[in-house]
């Protein structure tokens, strides 16, 4: 993008949206792969509890930072192609998508694991 003469058109907000965007994508990026470096680092190193720990952190963080990135690329292209109240719209369905479809599930199965873990009350 802004190496397309249309990167003049952006406004200054839209060129903060872009900016942050493409940080949070790479900050993305960087915590999904860390896991791998990781692991080829600590091989046979008999750190399988600091690899699993490490891991889900960051996977769980990448995750969380994918999913703003992704809401931030579809603000900046809904506010751009058409016009900023419709990306501010776009960005607001794709916040909730991120949460009905990534967030909620996983904390309903992790509610209602627990449920069951918990230890029966006797009558």
């Amino acid at each position: 993008l802004p190496f397309q003469q249309r990167f003049e058109e952006l406004s200054d907000i839209q060129e903060v949206i872009y900016v942050v965007t493409v940080a949070l994508s790479v900050t993305a990026t960087m915590m999904l792969v860390a896991p791998v470096g990781i692991h080829r680092l600590l091989f046979r190193q008999h750190a399988l509890p600091t690899l699993v720990a490490t891991g889900q952190r960051l996977a769980i963080g990448g995750i969380a930072v994918l999913g703003f990135a992704l809401v931030g690329v579809v603000r900046l292209i809904f506010g751009f192609v058409v016009n900023m109240p419709t990306g501010v719209i776009a960005a607001a369905v794709a916040m909730l998508m991120f949460f009905g479809l990534w967030i909620l599930p996983a904390l309903w199965s992790r509610r209602s694991t627990d449920d069951d873990q918990a230890p029966l009350e006797t009558v």
